[in-house]
């Protein structure tokens, strides 16, 4: 099955989040067609979370996106680890979601 484009998924995930009352903001515009996308999850406590694309074996043939979790620690900490992935593929995108019950709201590989 076809994945969704990064475009579409990102514009669709800030309108689930908007629907669902959260705040969420694209923070970095990648590459249309395949761009990684990252995840930064501010809990509004001093902790956040860097969710970052699952490993290819992981993934099912669904053609959902899975997420794993690469950081989980203070903002300032998170961002460095955001500038280094930039460094490393500078086609990411990278979303911005707020929310208190640190639900990121995505399909999460352990």
């Amino acid at each position: 099955m076809a994945r969704l484009t990064s475009d579409f998924w990102v514009s669709a995930f800030l309108r689930q989040a908007a629907h669902d009352g959260l705040v969420a903001v694209l923070r970095r515009r990648g590459a249309s067609e395949a761009g990684a996308i990252f995840v930064k999850l501010d809990r509004l406590d001093g902790s956040a979370v860097l969710y970052g694309p699952a490993p290819q074996a992981l993934a099912d043939d669904d053609g959902e996106r899975r997420f794993q979790r690469l950081i989980e620690a203070d903002p300032l900490t998170v961002e460095d680890r955001v500038a280094r992935e930039v460094r490393f593929d500078a086609d990411l995108w990278l979303v911005e979601i707020e929310n208190r019950a640190g639900d990121p709201r995505l399909v999460l590989v352990d």
